[in-house]
């Protein structure tokens, strides 16, 4: 998240929360933390929000009534009364630990925080912050011993690396707030208890959403399901990888007969494209639409993920931007080895 300088950390409090099938407690906190310190504020603010996506938006739902999601119910709370703090905080550390069951779910410590002046859009609203540490890292800490200096070993929380959090602005309390998430830890389908069974979240369907989603489709399609379909080397894997960031790099809109068309090409291949869709969108419980406006925000974060590097056993990686007509393919039976010959006009 940018423009962090401007935001007012008013409240925090930390619950540790453990995993109640391995006996482990939940210690709530009375009170919130001391904030005299204006470095440790800052730190906090930092620590807190600047791993977030804002342009990534999700709302809380329920299968029911919205008024029936947990963190929504004790946040809005927040938001009425700031009185309700404390007691709502606490509210959210007990609901975190019914949720906490998976074998995979550590003890950590949960943080709930209360901010104004949060940047969003071109307005500055409130926030309240639920984050959760789960990760330990050990640090070296230096200190006087008399006339000389000894070193000892402590366990902390590295500020750069935020494991859990998530974002509630005070905005579109209707629809189920706008809520940004950060899960680094436990990516696993079977312990997504964070997204899945705390928060109960989904996204907000909007550009940056479907660009998001047809790319990281596209990726999978093109590394998992032509290879098994069909007789591609690597070369027009990554040929294809760059046809697809190419077209979302260069089109406005996204359709998705011209994408297959333009991009997959071949009749065949078309056809399990199409086939592949249906299955993902199965899988996933989610609808890919087949027009939209692209968001060159979803565009660039997905861009590190297409990557165009043929790596040959441990000697050589080869970077292919474009002209899959430069490069040809084929075996040597002197050798008994593969190669790939390269023509080019100029060597830098």
């Amino acid at each position: 998240m940018t423009g962090i300088d401007s935001v007012h950390l008013q409240e925090v409090i930390v619950h540790k929360v453990g995993n109640p099938t391995r006996s482990e407690a939940l210690k709530l906190s009375v009170n919130p933390l001391t904030l005299n310190d204006a470095v440790v504020r800052g730190m906090l603010t930092k620590y807190f929000l600047a791993p977030f996506n804002e342009e990534e938006q999700y709302h809380f739902t329920h299968l029911s009534d919205l008024g029936l999601n947990e963190i929504y119910h004790y946040v809005g709370k927040i938001f009425e009364n700031k009185k309700n703090f404390v007691a709502q905080s606490a509210q959210i550390a007990n609901f975190l630990y019914a949720k906490s069951t998976h074998v995979k779910v550590k003890e950590g410590e949960l943080y709930v925080a209360l901010f104004s002046d949060v940047p969003f859009g071109t307005e500055y609203i409130d926030a309240v912050g639920i984050f959760k540490s789960e990760s330990k890292e050990t640090f070296l800490k230096v200190f006087p011993h008399g006339q000389s200096w000894e070193v000892a070993a402590e366990d902390g929380i590295n500020i750069n690396k935020l494991d859990k959090g998530c974002l509630i602005f005070k905005k579109n309390r209707e629809e189920g707030f706008v809520v940004c998430v950060v899960d680094a830890t436990n990516k696993q389908q079977d312990a997504q208890y964070w997204v899945n069974d705390f928060l109960q979240v989904t996204p907000y369907s909007n550009s940056y959403h479907h660009t998001n989603q047809v790319l990281g489709m596209c990726k999978l399609f093109i590394h998992n399901e032509i290879q098994e379909k069909f007789e591609v080397n690597k070369s027009d894997q990554i040929d294809m990888l760059n046809r697809s960031m190419e077209y979302f790099k260069t089109k406005e809109q996204f359709d998705f007969d011209e994408f297959a068309q333009e991009v997959i090409h071949h009749p065949e291949v078309v056809e399990a494209f199409t086939q592949y869709k249906q299955t993902y969108e199965q899988a996933k419980q989610i609808t890919i639409q087949e027009d939209f406006n692209i968001h060159l925000s979803a565009v660039k974060k997905q861009e590190k993920g297409f990557k165009s590097i043929l790596k040959l056993d441990k000697n050589f990686h080869i970077y292919i931007h474009g002209r899959k007509d430069l490069i040809e393919r084929g075996f040597d039976e002197m050798v008994n080895k593969n190669y790939y010959k390269l023509f080019f006009d100029e060597e830098a």
